[in-house]
């Protein structure tokens, strides 16, 4: 248990000294700070995984005081460092009030020090002293919390001792703002930046809106994981070892379209379901003639390998012995047709629980090539749906960046659906339909191999994704048969319920980085490529959400209401829609999911 220390009192801890005021200042000493009353924000200081922010009430002294709250497996840690004499004892002292919170002082060159307390109800001050190491010109000083504990709050934070600089006119203090700041959007994901050097800067902080800074050395930038289309306001501070400067006149650019996915003529709502067109269970066969108007997308499932590796896909529909009431093969094209020229768009799907596909070689992926447009071709179809599953993608070559990928499985994937992209023209439909573990997972451990029981394949689809993303018409992430995701407040949401809808789609709308690596942001999807994709009945798989949940998942995504506990970091009306497995098991349940997608929209 990580809170084995809190079977100490408070009271115990102010035997200890640690709640004791530190010596009186001498009167060379100084208090080197910035803005330990928090005055000015969180100007000067740097709060992990965005937890601080500041309050008006309550305060200790003054009109502000921070408060951090921890979340999932971040403590809610704010630091600063400060500028320090070489070989002097200075005090480290705050105000505090909560719940197991912390003050301490890292990089002093001797020994590190830390004080705590539990002080729920109360203002009570922690301090403690350290000495520095005979080199040592700097210190970081920092609060934070505990796991799992609600929100605490410190103000009047100090460091008093001797002042590095004396009181001269050499005294070291931060360097000006930066000025000529400049930006020109590069692509749909991504902003360049310049400024003019700030004399005595040694590296500078890129603000973006509420994004966490990014730090760099040189007097330039590219920010990544962008979304298209979108403007951004971007500021740069400017950075010695006396602290940072003030920031500099805000700059604004808008990111570029991100590519054209064609026109698929796809309704601004759009209901998409997988019929079991080659085999059938306990839901029974559907007749494509007998599919509801309500459905605009159908993929029929499934195009499977005649091996994992060959890369040869074949596609017949279920046996008669199977499926008494299937149609011939005649009557199945005409009534594609049918629906095509009712405007519903039907594509192949390829892979399911049962077909791995591992391109791992060109002759593999150039079978696959030949092999799908001869379905495509057969049966007259609007297009592809990827949904490979298990074994089918896997990061064991130790690919770390989505955005450059080696394993060859994952490279000739790409390469296959490009080329069927050029062949058939820009208004193909591609859609894929991978796992929550394929795609969010990787917000945890993308590329990180096998670390706390993790698969190394966990976000293995964000490579193919971001390759393709703009030849994509829709996403529809299975956010079922996965088990509980981590979303963007670095919370765990469990699936069945509006939370983890809103979590998991938040997630692909607002971007996010990989295995928490800030400088690898997997860029955000536009709302019309992305669709929740749910099971159709409590039969069709684990995680199935009532309509009354979907509802509040799509008013939260498209409203901003009825969001419950999870905030998003936007609202998007024009999310595409909804998916489910399956048509079959929707009909199997009297329609529910269906109807419940054509009431909330319209029908």
């Amino acid at each position: 248990m990580r809170r084995a220390t809190s079977i100490l009192t408070a009271a115990a801890l102010a035997v200890a000294g640690f709640l004791a005021a530190g010596p009186p200042a001498a009167a060379a000493d100084a208090d080197l700070v910035r803005n330990g009353g928090f005055e000015s924000g969180l100007d000067g200081w740097s709060c992990s995984g965005g937890s601080g922010t500041t309050v008006t009430t309550p305060v200790h002294g003054g009109s502000s005081a921070l408060k951090a709250t921890p979340a999932g497996q971040d403590n809610a840690r704010c630091a600063q460092t400060v500028t320090v004499k070489p070989d002097s004892t200075y005090t480290l002292g705050a105000w505090v009030q909560g719940a197991y919170v912390y003050l301490g002082a890292s990089g002093t060159g001797t020994t590190d020090v830390s004080a705590w307390t539990q002080s729920p109800g109360a203002w009570k001050q922690l301090a403690t002293t350290f000495r520095t190491g005979p080199s040592t010109t700097s210190v970081t000083v920092y609060t934070h919390g505990w796991y799992g504990q609600p929100a605490h709050l410190t103000d009047d934070f100090t460091v008093v001792g001797p002042d590095p600089g004396g009181t001269g006119p050499e005294e070291p203090r931060p360097p000006a703002a930066p000025t000529g700041l400049t930006a020109s959007a590069t692509s749909s994901d991504s902003v360049s930046l310049s400024w003019s050097a700030a004399a005595g800067a040694t590296s500078y902080k890129v603000y973006r809106d509420g994004a966490a800074p990014l730090t760099v050395t040189a007097a330039s930038a590219t920010v990544t994981g962008l979304a298209a289309s979108t403007t951004y306001t971007f500021r740069v501070g400017a950075v010695n070892a006396a602290g940072e400067s003030a920031k500099s006149a805000p700059v604004s650019a808008t990111t570029t379209g991100g590519g054209n996915p064609g026109n698929p003529g796809l309704p601004a709502h759009a209901l998409v379901g997988y019929l079991h067109s080659s085999f059938a269970n306990g839901s029974g066969y559907v007749r494509m003639a007998d599919v509801p108007a309500s459905w605009d997308v159908i993929n029929l499932a499934f195009g499977e390998p005649t091996s994992v590796t060959s890369g040869d896909i074949r596609f017949q529909l279920c046996p008669v012995a199977e499926c008494p009431n299937v149609e011939s093969p005649a009557e199945f094209k005409a009534a594609i047709k049918a629906k095509q020229a009712a405007g519903k768009k039907v594509l192949i799907s390829i892979g399911g629980q049962n077909g791995q596909v591992q391109l791992a070689t060109t002759a593999a992926r150039d079978a696959f090539v030949t092999s799908v447009g001869k379905i495509i071709d057969e049966y007259g179809l609007n297009g592809l749906d990827i949904d490979f599953e298990g074994h089918s993608l896997s990061l064991a070559t130790g690919d770390t960046d989505f955005r450059a990928p080696t394993t060859p499985v994952i490279v000739n994937l790409i390469s296959a659906v490009k080329t069927l992209k050029a062949r058939y023209g820009p208004d193909f439909v591609l859609t894929m339909a991978p796992e929550t573990f394929f795609v969010q997972l990787g917000y945890q451990y993308y590329g990180s191999g096998p670390w706390g029981g993790q698969d190394p394949r966990a976000g293995a689809y964000l490579p193919v994704i971001h390759a393709l993303r703009d030849d994509l018409t829709l996403l529809h992430v299975q956010d079922y048969n996965s088990g509980s995701i981590m979303g963007l407040d670095n919370q765990y949401h469990s699936m069945g319920g509006a939370d983890f809808h809103i979590a998991m789609t938040d997630m692909l709308l607002t971007g996010f980085p990989v295995a928490g690596n800030t400088a690898r942001v997997f860029p955000a999807l536009r709302p019309d490529q992305v669709a929740i994709g749910l099971p159709a009945t409590t039969n069709a798989g684990n995680g199935h959400t009532a309509p009354a949940e979907v509802n509040k998942a799509l008013d939260c995504l498209t409203k901003k209401t009825n969001c419950g506990g999870y905030q998003t970091h936007g609202t998007w009306p024009a999310l595409r829609g909804l998916m489910t497995w399956s048509i079959n098991w929707d009909r199997f349940g009297g329609w529910e999911f269906s109807r419940n997608f054509d009431a909330y929209f319209g029908g």
